[in-house]
């Protein structure tokens, strides 16, 4: 017997898309499969690691626990929907650029999203609260000081308003790695490409 489909029309980065979806559908399954925006990662799949977390109505919501047919009648901003109308990196995708906030990438487009709703929350975060901020997202490789460096830079990038890197090389923390271009594998991470 086959699963009955609805009809469901998902608004997600500004962009209308009709789906029929089984009423199961979970939410980051429809983002992937269904409207192909493979920048919503499913790590856990029970809403504890971070790595799907997309804003439903301007709020963190984790994609992992939201069934597709729930999400009619809201604004759904995923990864993909954080640059800048131009195109070129927004504030946050800016700072984790510029401090290595990223090493495999994984768990980077539900930082992205959290941090982006935060910043708007808390526009000017105190170290503390910069931490505090990122605290419901796992990431297993970076060891947080330049997740936390980046959510600190970002903020000065959104109050600055330019969105744009300073002239010079970023700054080189102690323990850091030197930069390696890596942008043609960025796609995934929602960093370019």
């Amino acid at each position: 017997m086959s699963e009955e489909l609805h009809s469901v029309r998902l608004v997600v980065n500004g962009m209308s898309h009709d789906l029929r979806v089984p009423a199961r559908r979970l939410l980051s399954d429809a983002l992937r499969h269904d409207v192909g925006l493979t920048g919503t990662h499913v790590g856990c799949e029970h809403g504890v690691c971070g790595a799907c977390t997309i804003l439903v109505d301007g709020r963190p919501t984790r994609a992992c626990l939201m069934f597709a047919v729930s999400a009619v009648d809201t604004e759904i901003t995923t990864v993909e929907g954080l640059t800048n109308p131009d195109g070129s990196l927004g504030p946050v995708q800016q700072a984790f650029a510029e401090c290595h906030g990223l090493q495999c990438g994984f768990c980077t487009p539900g930082f992205l999203t959290t941090i982006t709703a935060g910043l708007r929350e808390n526009p000017q975060p105190t170290h503390e609260e910069a931490r505090d901020m990122i605290a419901g997202n796992l990431c297993r490789c970076t060891g947080y000081q330049n997740i936390v460096r980046s959510v600190e830079r970002a903020a000065e990038l959104a109050r600055d308003g330019s969105g744009e890197t300073p002239p010079g090389p970023p700054e080189q923390h102690p323990g850091q790695l030197e930069h390696e271009d890596r942008s043609h594998d960025a796609a995934t991470t929602g960093l370019g490409g």
